[in-house]
């Protein structure tokens, strides 16, 4: 499947190659037919970028998921007030042979969708984490809360993210995109345990990125 947000890009691009191969053959010209075949690879290019491939959720409550494919840059210990103070920030690169649609870390209520301008840092730069363009999301779940971004990098001019305050959301389910190359980050309170180290691959909606830990006394 193809990601809709892709088909305007991926059908602009079949337009133009096949309007230029047909100028190429009725003017006889080298140049054209080039710059059509350069348009077909692009097009192919963007047709395997936007893709959207099946993912197996995991069913389990306590999971904490991957919002986006990639590898794990880091996993570091942060304070942040939302999540209720010491946590884990742990940042994802999406390369632009990722997929690069973004998918629910864990069921629960969105308290907060904020978007913030700024710049366009290489993604696997530290700054970018604080300031490139990105959207912040605050996400309430039965344990806990947590916070998901989604920034941009030093190719992507362009963040979709489809969710609202007060809205439920579903462990898995695809809530927007970023743009080419990109990073994802999450900031996961100290009731989660880590499971990801960096260097790890990692999938969208698929791989486990932590674990809530159970209540100590609980049967």
């Amino acid at each position: 499947m193809i990601v809709a947000d892709g088909l305007k890009f991926i059908v602009s691009g079949l337009i133009l190659t096949v309007a230029l191969a047909l100028l190429a053959a009725r003017k006889d010209s080298f140049t054209f037919l080039i710059i059509a075949l350069l348009l077909a690879i692009l097009t192919l290019f963007l047709t395997f970028f936007y893709r959207n491939p099946s993912r197996k959720i995991p069913t389990q409550n306590d999971l904490i998921l991957s919002i986006a494919d990639g590898t794990v840059l880091s996993v570091q210990d942060i304070e942040n007030e939302f999540i209720g103070g010491r946590g884990k920030k742990v940042a994802i690169f999406l390369s632009v042979f990722d997929v690069h649609i973004n998918r629910v870390p864990i069921a629960g209520q969105i308290e907060y969708a904020r978007y913030n301008p700024g710049e366009f840092f290489a993604a696997f730069e530290d700054k970018a984490s604080e300031k490139n363009e990105q959207t912040e999301i605050g996400l309430s779940f039965k344990s806990g809360k947590l916070i998901f971004k989604q920034i941009a990098g030093i190719l992507a001019r362009r963040i979709v993210c489809d969710l609202k305050s007060e809205q439920d959301v579903k462990a898995g389910e695809i809530f927007g995109l970023i743009h080419f190359g990109s990073r994802a980050e999450l900031f996961l309170p100290e009731n989660v345990e880590v499971l990801v180290k960096k260097g790890d691959k990692v999938k969208g909606g698929e791989a486990i990125i932590g674990r809530i830990k159970p209540v100590a006394g609980a049967i």
